[in-house]
């Protein structure tokens, strides 16, 4: 749910102008491709933040606080202006534990070979930073996943596109050809790395237009669309 990290500064009857651009605090192209359906101008930039500094910590809170962390290195780095920097941080976790971006194929492996034929969950971290007032907007977003029950030849072929190696669990849930899952219990835009259907109610709270096309979006589900709790916000509007 939805929840501030520091006292309000401004009110919701003075919202944000149709005008507001934003930043991005991701370089990653699925980031980068679903924020774009949203149908505002942004800027794409890369935080420079230890990811692991929170790792001690549970999953869904390791999320949060390291999404509110490229947030802030964001907001610091530069002057404060009108746009609104959004974070997010996603990792898979599987029997509660956090399971990070694979750094080799001994790795990846490990970890789709026990993630094969499970359920686990996938958690990601949202946060918006107004830097002119220091007013923070955050929220977790959780998906139950389950997986297909590949095979070690699947595996192999699929490590060896490189694809695995900058994604949390060693997948990507979108992947046309290993397509490693068969259930979601979630926003599976969420899992994909930025949960649009918690953005999309937030931005309006800070009286921005709608822009995106809903044919987009549920597109951007994945046939996953009946999975997602939050889609009722904006689906069919």
């Amino acid at each position: 749910s939805l929840f501030f990290d520091r006292p309000p500064v401004f009110m919701m009857a003075n919202p944000a102008p149709p005008s507001t651009t934003f930043i991005l605090a991701s370089q990653s192209p699925r980031r980068r491709e679903l924020f774009a359906l949203l149908g505002y101008p942004y800027e794409s930039l890369v935080p420079d933040v230890d990811e692991d500094v929170h790792l001690a910590a549970e999953p869904a809170t390791y999320v949060r606080l390291t999404a509110r962390q490229k947030a802030e290195a964001i907001a610091n780095s530069l002057p404060a202006d009108r746009r609104l920097i959004v974070a997010a941080d996603t990792t898979v976790a599987l029997d509660g534990a956090i399971m990070g971006k694979p750094v080799d194929d001994d790795e990846a492996w490990s970890m789709l070979a026990a993630l094969r034929g499970r359920d686990h969950q996938v958690h990601t971290g949202l946060c918006v930073l107004d830097p002119t007032t220091g007013r923070e907007f955050a929220t977790v977003a959780t998906a139950d996943v389950t997986m297909r029950d590949y095979n070690d030849v699947e595996i192999a072929a699929y490590i060896a596109t490189g694809d695995p190696f900058d994604k949390a669990g060693a997948y990507a849930i979108q992947h046309p050809i290993f397509r490693p899952v068969v259930a979601v219990a979630g926003c599976y835009p969420a899992v994909m790395g930025l949960p649009l259907c918690d953005l999309i109610p937030l931005f309006r709270r800070l009286g921005l237009p709608d822009r995106f096309d809903p044919a987009a979006l549920a597109a951007a589900h994945g046939g996953f669309i009946h999975a997602c709790p939050s889609s009722s916000v904006w689906y069919n509007v």
